[in-house]
């Protein structure tokens, strides 16, 4: 599924092709995704000019003088830059036309989304609760240690939480964890000022190393260019059960929490 930094890496590809670009068409091949695809987008769009691109958490804003389009890319979807006259394929469902050029979203599973609002977008339902993002610094060590008090909920999945942090998914959580040398298990509650101090730092850098490196290609994601992410390449304990921990040796264990996949140390991690 693709997570921040594919979303991200993503936004930064699409954006130099089709910012300040007038929209002339839009093909709704497939009209149900996760939710309705807005069939009345064709005339709302219609000779407008895109302002910014923009992301809040994995959802890609695209802002015109009349509204945001809201995109996600669901669990394999993709967004590619083509010639306009390219075939469509079977997984091909929406087009958004600038000339010669359209943006395509490409979604197999169709868990993916296009939605319109013609309000301000971060009052859109949502994204009205999400927390602050993990790159900016209001997510710092104190924010996660005031939100953290009195809760015994695992640090892994307060830390996947969208309304405390937005966008820290699963793969990046484990590496973020492993990287802070905090056990995923352990109760957000329990750590320390100077613990959730480095776990702050942690997120930072693994998301911004794994943004750098394009994103983590582990089944369908790939930049808008159609070129692979390459963070997979530098995964330390995700994905890797029984192999020997980079630091210490020990294997890497997995539990299942909030029935998603953890990989830790538990050397390493406390």
């Amino acid at each position: 599924m693709p997570e921040l930094p594919e979303v991200e890496t993503t936004r930064r590809g699409i954006e130099p092709h089709i910012r300040g670009k007038t929209i002339t068409g839009v093909i709704i091949r497939q009209p149900q995704l996760r939710w309705p695809v807005p069939p009345e987008l064709p005339v709302l769009l219609h000779r407008r000019k895109l302002k910014h691109v923009s992301r809040r958490g994995k959802y890609l804003l695209l802002t015109f003088t009349n509204g945001t389009l809201l995109l996600h890319l669901g669990m394999s979807g993709s967004l590619r830059i083509l010639r306009s006259e390219t075939t469509a394929g079977r997984h091909d469902h929406f087009d958004l036309v600038f000339g010669r050029h359209c943006l395509r979203l490409h979604d197999p599973r169709r868990f993916g989304a296009v939605l319109w609002t013609d309000h301000p977008a971060e009052q859109h339902p949502l994204l009205a609760k999400l927390g602050p993002e993990p790159l900016s610094p209001e997510c710092d060590g104190d924010y996660l240690y005031r939100r953290s008090r009195g809760r015994k909920v695992a640090v892994k999945q307060f830390i996947m939480n969208g309304q405390v942090v937005v966008g820290v998914g699963n793969i990046y959580a484990n590496e973020a964890l492993y990287e802070a040398g905090i056990l995923p298990t352990r109760p957000c509650g329990s750590l320390s000022r100077k613990r959730c101090e480095r776990l702050a730092q942690a997120i930072r850098e693994i998301l911004a190393t794994a943004i750098a490196a394009g994103g983590t290609t582990l089944q369908d994601f790939v930049q808008a260019d159609g070129r692979p992410g390459y963070f997979a390449q530098e995964l330390q304990v995700y994905g890797r059960e029984g192999e020997p921990c980079p630091a210490c040796g020990r294997p890497i264990r997995q539990k299942t929490l909030g029935q998603r996949s953890s990989y830790y140390c538990s050397r390493c991690q406390r």
